[in-house]
C-alpha cells in the first residue's frame, strides 16, 4: 500500500506543477497582452490616463477584500506601502511611456535588467557574473549603434527597470510589516491618488469612446486583476525559483505580442539581443539552489509582479 501511495504522490505533486506552471504562463501572456493593448490605446490619450485607469480597476478588485480603518493609518506603521504607491505609479507611467516610445519588446527587455540586477547583486558566483555581462552587452545590442534608437525611451526603460527593483524590496518589506493584501491596497490607493490628477490634466475628453473604455478596462483586467489574483494559486504549486525562470521569458512573449497586436518589428540583432538578455537571465536563475520556502514567503513573492 505503501508503494503505491508514494508514486501516487509523486505523481500528484507533479500535476501541481505542471498546472501551476501552465498558469504561470498565462499569467505572463496576460500581462504582456495587457501591455500591448496599452500600446495601442496610450497614442490617444496618454500614459497617465492608461496607468490610472488600471490602477482604478486594481483598486476595485483589491479593496472589498481589504478597507482601511482609521486607527491602522499612521505613518509610522504604513510608510513602506505609501512608498510602495510612488513607486507603483513611477513604474508604470515609465514603462508605458518607453513602450509608446520604443517598443513592447524592446522597452519590456530593458526593464526585465531591474529584477535581474537585484536578483545578481548579491551574488559572488562567477557564473552570475559572467550572466550578468551577457545582459548588459544584450541590452547594448538592443539599443542599436546607428543612432536610430529613441535616447528619451531608453532612459525612461531603465527608470521603469530602477522602479520595478525597488518595487520588489518596499513589496517585501510590506508583506513583512503589514497583513494580508493591506499594504498592496494602500499602495494601489496612494499611486492612483498620484495619478489621477495628472490623468485628468492630461485627458482629451473628445478621445473617448467606448472603444478606449474597452481598451482601458481590458489593460487593467489583463494586466493586473487577472495576475494579482493567479499569483497565489501559482506559487502554492510551483517554487519561487521555477516562477522566476518563466518571467525571465516575460521579453520574449512581449516581442510576440508587440510583433502580433502592435505590428513591431524587429531586426536580426534585435532579436538576438532579446535572446542573450532571456538566456542569461535564465541561467542566473535556473542554476541557483532550491532553498526550503514557507508559506509566508511564497505569499510575499506572489506580490512581486508588477
Amino acid at each position: 500500500m505503501t508503494d503505491q501511495t508514494a508514486p501516487d504522490g509523486r505523481a500528484h505533486a507533479a500535476r501541481r506543477r505542471s498546472i501551476g506552471a501552465a498558469t504561470q504562463l498565462g499569467t505572463e501572456v496576460s500581462i504582456n497582452l495587457g501591455s500591448a493593448l496599452a500600446g495601442l490605446v496610450i497614442p490617444i490619450v496618454g500614459a497617465f490616463v492608461v496607468v490610472a485607469a488600471r490602477q482604478l480597476v486594481m483598486a476595485a478588485v483589491l479593496l472589498p477584500f481589504y478597507r482601511p480603518t482609521r486607527s491602522g493609518l499612521t505613518w509610522r506603521r504604513l510608510w513602506p506601502a505609501l512608498m510602495l504607491g510612488v513607486t507603483l505609479a513611477v513604474m508604470n507611467v515609465t514603462f508605458y511611456q518607453s513602450v509608446h516610445l520604443l517598443g513592447l519588446g524592446i522597452a519590456a527587455t530593458i526593464e526585465f535588467l531591474g529584477p535581474l540586477s537585484l536578483a545578481l547583486a548579491t551574488s559572488r558566483r562567477l557564473l552570475d557574473v559572467i550572466c550578468a555581462l551577457a545582459a548588459g552587452v544584450g541590452v547594448v545590442l538592443l539599443t542599436g549603434f546607428d543612432g536610430t534608437i529613441n535616447t528619451w525611451g531608453v532612459v525612461l526603460a531603465l527608470t521603469a527597470a530602477a522602479a520595478w527593483a525597488a518595487y520588489i524590496v518596499l513589496t517585501r518589506r510590506v508583506a513583512t510589516r503589514l497583513p494580508g493584501l493591506e499594504g498592496l491596497t494602500v499602495a494601489g490607493i496612494v499611486s492612483l491618488a498620484i495619478l489621477l490628477p495628472l490623468a485628468i490634466l492630461t485627458l482629451d475628453a473628445s478621445a473617448i469612446d467606448w472603444n478606449v473604455v474597452a481598451l482601458l478596462v481590458g489593460v487593467g483586467i489583463l494586466s493586473s486583476a487577472l495576475p494579482y489574483s493567479l499569483d497565489t494559486f501559482i506559487l502554492r504549486r510551483i517554487t519561487p525559483r521555477l516562477y522566476a525562470i518563466i518571467t525571465a521569458f516575460g521579453p520574449v512573449v512581449a516581442a510576440l505580442f508587440g510583433w502580433l497586436i502592435l505590428s513591431e518589428r524587429f531586426t536580426a540583432l534585435e532579436v538576438v539581443a532579446i535572446a542573450i538578455v532571456c538566456a542569461a537571465a535564465g541561467t542566473a536563475i535556473a542554476t541557483q539552489r532550491d532553498r526550503p520556502t514557507p508559506a509566508s514567503d511564497l505569499e510575499r513573492v506572489a506580490e512581486i509582479t508588477p
